[in-house]
């Protein structure tokens, strides 16, 4: 672990100038890649349609502009902010857990929320409010009975809180398949399409929801930064250092699941970008926290809002769901991270 730590310190002195250097080239990235989404799809927007809605020279009912801002815009800052959220809680769980193969999911957060949206879809809710709601309750639930496990019964240990995360995605995941086993056609349709990432249902209302909460909670992760970097060296030796383990623990599991389940209840289960993005980044830019936090949420933005595009785009007019293209390409991913364990890829 020490020597995961030391590669990241070889690449020369972490300053500010050269974490907002960085995080300035990503956001510049991130800019180009909504607006090559935006330009692409179903319909087509040319360069000069583009250049006329930007200077606001587009009517109102123009086609274009319907397109772009009432249908493309909302689905691309969701996708953003999910990604941004998922890859996020991937290096914070990577770092608390000390499990290089650790992701946003690991707790149970997803079977939590995908228990809650299935009910209430069973339950003939819409997506509007009803679903988004039963999901993040099912995610809060998950989350207060791992915390529960984890702090009263053996201490907040990090096996411990894997452990619970595990039993209950098991449990949950059983009753979901029984909610599907014995859901009508239609029903059974939007179940899978939502377990599967759904962002085709994504509006402004869901970005302005969500937005300032991962904001916030992205402000708070950060000011642990230098606990991660210290907790992945040992608890023990972070402990002698002044760290406040159990606290640090407990806050970041905490916000992590809150903007986890939060997005996770309007995006639907999206698998392996808290896994893929993180251990990229790390290869990049090191394992200093300070660095890898930010890099990592940006990389995370950038890579599912390219890979909703490809989603919608690869058999237009119809569209996969979303966790179908980062699935395939984050499973041979995850086969390389378990035969290269031990390389600078895992290290964390």
């Amino acid at each position: 672990m020490r020597k995961a730590v030391n590669k990241g310190r070889q690449q020369g002195p972490l300053t500010a100038s050269r974490v907002l250097k960085i995080c300035l080239a990503l956001s510049a990235l991130l800019i180009v890649t909504v607006v090559f989404s935006l330009m692409t799809g179903t319909a087509k927007v040319t360069w000069s349609q583009w250049w006329t809605l930007f200077t606001g020279n587009a009517g109102v009912s123009d086609p274009t502009r319907l397109v772009i801002l009432r249908i493309r815009l909302p689905r691309v800052m969701l996708a953003g902010l999910s990604g941004f959220s998922l890859s996020l809680g991937g290096v914070v769980f990577q770092a608390l857990l000390r499990n290089p193969l650790a992701d946003p999911f690991i707790l149970g957060v997803s079977s939590g929320s995908a228990f809650g949206a299935v009910l209430g879809i069973m339950l003939g809710l819409s997506f509007g409010l009803g679903i988004p709601v039963m999901a993040f309750g099912g995610a809060l639930l998950t989350m207060y009975i791992v915390l529960i496990l984890g702090r009263k019964r053996m201490g907040m240990e990090s096996s411990t809180i894997l452990l619970s995360g595990v039993i209950i995605n098991a449990f949950f995941t059983a009753i979901i398949m029984f909610f599907i086993t014995t859901a009508t056609d239609d029903r059974l349709h939007t179940m899978l399409f939502w377990l599967y990432g759904d962002l085709s249902q994504s509006n402004f209302a869901e970005s302005a929801l969500t937005g300032p909460a991962v904001l916030a909670g992205f402000v708070v992760l950060y000011c642990f930064a230098t606990h991660l970097n210290l907790m992945t060296a040992g608890e023990e030796e972070a402990l002698h250092l002044g760290v406040d383990v159990r606290k640090a623990k407990l806050v970041c599991f905490l916000v992590v699941s809150l903007i986890v389940g939060l997005v996770v209840a309007f995006s639907g289960l999206i698998g392996f970008v808290g896994l893929v993005i993180p251990h990229m980044a790390r290869m990049a830019f090191g394992s200093d926290h300070r660095l890898l936090m930010p890099v990592s949420a940006l990389g995370g933005a950038i890579f599912l809002i390219a890979a909703d595009t490809v989603a919608r785009t690869v058999i237009s007019p119809s569209e996969l769901p979303v966790g179908v293209i980062t699935a395939f390409l984050g499973a041979p991913f995850f086969i390389y991270l378990l035969r290269k364990r031990g390389s600078r890829w895992t290290g964390s």
